[in-house]
């Protein structure tokens, strides 16, 4: 058997005569027709490939959507986080402004505590804390806060109390007659110190307490004549003189509010009117100071 080392290709025209010949070794022809089996191989397999990852890139996108969504839903949080600190931070001012006017009493350890230990270099510390890190640390600042705020209500408490003792009203309306301080005497018109307002009343008008209190006199004063005083605690008390009709007894408890007796005419006064007065510690102040209404 004779076997052909090499293939002829013959071109020729359409009358049948022969214008070329070519003789292709038959290694070449092989090597091309394998070579031509390897591309298309490839070729399929990197097409698989492609259509795989366009259905992955496919599959894949919305979980892409997705994450991004949560990053800047992140961010929103971390940005929230961040202001709800800044918030608690000025809570820390306003509750350390109402514990220096209110008193050392209960006062959080909190802005004036000692601090020492070693420093950590500011390159040291993580540029940014994780959600969990800032939820922690806000936890943190408003369980204290909470425990502020409940000292604060204590503190709160005791002062309205106190407040509500305080006798911050009016016993009656009228014009002031003469106030607090130096005045010149009705009788002798010379300089005498009046220790608290003649209000200016018709004979017959109620006296009410300005805040509530005890009864600790209620009858008859050598300066004011018909007179009642009352205890509002912590060292503070008032006077209503130069009434006509006392309503109430020693020993009784009012409260704000009440009616103590009628205006009049009692006493060392030259007309109708009361006699407002109030002592702290045994000394007189001026009223006005404690009339808020």
């Amino acid at each position: 058997m004779i076997r052909r080392k090499q293939f002829s290709l013959l071109v020729v025209r359409g009358d049948g005569a022969r214008l070329l010949r070519l003789n292709i070794p038959k290694r070449l022809v092989v090597a091309a027709v394998v070579g031509l089996v390897m591309a298309s191989a490839a070729l399929g397999v990197l097409a698989a490939d492609w259509l795989h990852l366009r259905r992955a890139t496919r599959d894949t996108r919305p979980h892409i959507d997705q994450i991004a969504a949560q990053r800047s839903a992140l961010e929103g949080v971390n940005a929230k986080i961040a202001e709800l600190r800044r918030e608690v931070e000025s809570w820390r001012e306003i509750h350390g402004r109402l514990f220096d006017t209110f008193g050392p009493e209960g006062k959080p350890s909190g802005r004036d505590k000692g601090i020492g230990g070693p420093a950590t270099p500011i390159e040291r510390l993580p540029a940014r804390l994780s959600p969990h890190d800032e939820l922690n640390r806000l936890a943190e600042s408003i369980a204290e806060e909470s425990q502020t705020l409940r000292m604060l209500e204590q503190l709160m408490a005791r002062a309205g109390k106190m407040l509500a003792a305080l006798p911050m009203s009016w016993p009656v309306r009228g014009v002031v007659n003469s106030e607090f301080g130096t005045r010149l005497s009705p009788w002798t018109k010379t300089a005498e110190f009046h220790s608290g307002l003649d209000i200016r009343a018709e004979r017959g008008t109620s006296v009410q307490s300005p805040a509530s209190g005890t009864v600790t006199l209620a009858g008859s004063h050598a300066e004011y004549g018909l007179t009642v005083i009352l205890d509002h605690g912590n060292d503070i008390r008032s006077i209503y003189g130069h009434l006509s009709t006392i309503r109430v007894h020693a020993g009784q408890r009012v409260e704000r509010g009440a009616e103590l007796g009628l205006t009049g005419n009692t006493g060392r006064s030259s007309g109708p009117h009361l006699h407002y007065e109030i002592l702290v510690k045994g000394q007189a102040v001026n009223p006005r100071a404690y009339l808020w209404n």
